[in-house]
C-alpha cells in the first residue's frame, strides 16, 4: 500500500495513518533493543516473523472473545489496526520465574510459580518503565478501577489460552508482556488488547531442552536469534501462509545471502 503519514515510531514498530478514520497501519521493524534501549541491534527478518506470529495469536484470541485492535494483515511487514488510546501500563504475566523477577527476589530462573503473577509497570522509557501497584494507577488516573478489572480478567484469559496453545507445540510460556488501549465509540470507551504478542514480548522455552526461543537470545548474546523466532513460526504452522506463498514468512538463508552475509 502507499506510504502514509507517520504517526509514531517505537523501538520495534512504526505506526502510520490508516486508510480510513479510526485505523492505523502498524509496520514491524527488524530493530531489536534490550535493557531500556541500552543495547541495540537488528535481527534479520524479525519484523516479518513478528507480523505473522502476532497476527496468528491475535486472530486466535478473537475466537475466544478477546477484543483486539487487529483488523487484517496487509503484507509481510504491515497490518491494519484499530486506533486506540494506549493505557500507559505494561501488564506482565508470569508463570515461571525468570528475568527481573528472579533477580529481584532471588528465585532460581526456571522455577515454576505456585500461581500466575500479574505485575504492572508504568510505560515511561525515561524512568525505565518502573513497577507500580494498583494504588499508583488509581492515584494518578492512568486507568479506572473498571478498566483495570477488565485488563486483569483479559490477561488471565489470554494466559490460559496461550499456555495451552504453546504447550501443544512443545513450548513453555514463561512470561509475557501485554498492552491495552481504549477504543472510543462516541462518549464511551472499552478496553481492548493492543500492541503485539511475539517472541519480542514473550519468554518461550522449549519444553524438552529449556532452549530459549525468544528475545533473551539477543539480550544474553546466545546467538541464533533469527532462527529461534523462525522456530516459533514453524511450530505454529506459519511458514507457508494461507495465500499459498511457500516460505512467505522468511527464508533466512536466502535473506542473508541477499544481504551478502
Amino acid at each position: 500500500m502507499s506510504r502514509r503519514r507517520q504517526i509514531y515510531e517505537g523501538k520495534a514498530k512504526i505506526l502510520y495513518e490508516g486508510p480510513e478514520p479510526g485505523t492505523l497501519v502498524q509496520y514491524f521493524k527488524d530493530d531489536a533493543t534490550a535493557f531500556n534501549a541500552q543495547k541495540k541491534g537488528q535481527i534479520a527478518g524479525k519484523g516479518v516473523l513478528n507480523n505473522r506470529i502476532s497476527e496468528h495469536i491475535f486472530k486466535s484470541l478473537a475466537t475466544i472473545g478477546v477484543p483486539t485492535h487487529f483488523m487484517r494483515r496487509l503484507n509481510m511487514r504491515e497490518q491494519l489496526i484499530r486506533q486506540v488510546e494506549i493505557v500507559p501500563i505494561e501488564v506482565i504475566v508470569r508463570n515461571v520465574a525468570a528475568g527481573t523477577l528472579s533477580k529481584r527476589l532471588g528465585i532460581e530462573e526456571g522455577t515454576q510459580l505456585p500461581r500466575t503473577i500479574i505485575e504492572y509497570c508504568y510505560k515511561n522509557d525515561e524512568l525505565g518503565d518502573p513497577m507500580v501497584a494498583d494504588e499508583h494507577i488509581a492515584c494518578f488516573g492512568w486507568a479506572s478501577q473498571d478498566e483495570m478489572n477488565d485488563i486483569a480478567d483479559m490477561a488471565i484469559r489470554i494466559n490460559d489460552f496461550m499456555c495451552g496453545m504453546f504447550s501443544g507445540i512443545g513450548i513453555r510460556l514463561v512470561d509475557f508482556k501485554l498492552e491495552f488501549g481504549r477504543l472510543f465509540d462516541g462518549d464511551f470507551s472499552r478496553i481492548i488488547l493492543a500492541d503485539e504478542i511475539s517472541p519480542d514480548s514473550c519468554r518461550l522455552w522449549d519444553m524438552k531442552s529449556n532452549k530459549k526461543l525468544d528475545k533473551d537470545r539477543f539480550r544474553q548474546d546466545l546467538g541464533d536469534v533469527a532462527e529461534a523466532y523462525q522456530e516459533i513460526a514453524r511450530r505454529l504452522g506459519l511458514l507457508t501462509n494461507e495465500d499459498g506463498e511457500a516460505g512467505a514468512v522468511l527464508d533466512l538463508d536466502a535473506h542473508r545471502n541477499k544481504k551478502g552475509k
